[in-house]
């Protein structure tokens, strides 16, 4: 599998991303300027990735102006014919704003930029410990939306504690139903708001992110 990296003006996370992609998990990368359009050198079988950061600024919304540049048109299509995509923190945003996926990221619920090591899990896995680092992570969305979701098994990960235990003192940011990443009903379109790039070197003790990737069949 290969993958590309979109690169947004405000993008701080797409070396991380390349680096872990690259050097900790050994996977071609290629790097995708926002301004370009061209993916023909991907197949349904790769992966684009949008990293996390400040996609423009954010200076109307999280992703809202990102969702408009010229390689998320190529992206979208590419979603649209069942290419893998992945989302992380500002690319999570982006997404729910182009709508690969459903819902929005509203700003946490104490108002404040959170940075540290929490814990996720889903129905395959344990407590993994995967750092976030955001400032508009709460996941939201309708009521129907959400039963949706939880029903067609599309919520791929939610906060725990690091005994795996998922309760309102696990969730960082007020998410509703302490929503951390979800998929789209294909299952190739997956948004996440923790970092696992962060988490597959050995030299940070933390390779937690491995099983990040291979849970969502990406690596």
């Amino acid at each position: 599998m290969k993958f590309g990296v979109v690169v947004f003006p405000g993008s701080n996370c797409d070396r991380d991303m390349q680096d872990s992609l690259q050097n900790d998990l050994n996977k071609e990368v290629i790097m995708l300027w926002h301004k370009d359009k061209n993916l023909s050198a991907f197949s349904t079988e790769d992966c684009i990735v949008l990293p996390g950061g400040f996609s423009y600024g954010d200076y109307l919304r999280c992703g809202a102006i990102a969702r408009f540049s010229p390689m998320m048109q190529s992206v979208i299509e590419f979603a649209n014919k069942g290419g893998r995509v992945l989302g992380v923190c500002n690319g999570f945003q982006i997404l729910c704003e182009s709508g690969l996926l459903p819902g929005v990221l509203l700003q946490n619920a104490n108002q404040q930029f959170i940075c540290k090591n929490i814990f996720i899990k889903n129905g395959e896995s344990g407590a993994l410990k995967i750092p976030i680092a955001h400032g508009e992570g709460r996941f939201h969305a309708d009521e129907a939306t959400l039963d949706s979701l939880e029903k067609n098994n599309q919520v791929i990960f939610k906060y725990c504690t690091e005994f795996g235990e998922i309760n309102e003192m696990a969730n960082p940011n007020g998410a509703v139903r302490n929503i951390a990443g979800i998929r789209n009903y294909n299952n190739n379109v997956f948004g996440m708001m923790p970092h696992p790039e962060r988490a597959t070197s050995k030299s940070l003790n933390n390779i937690d992110g491995h099983k990040v990737f291979e849970l969502l069949n990406i690596n």
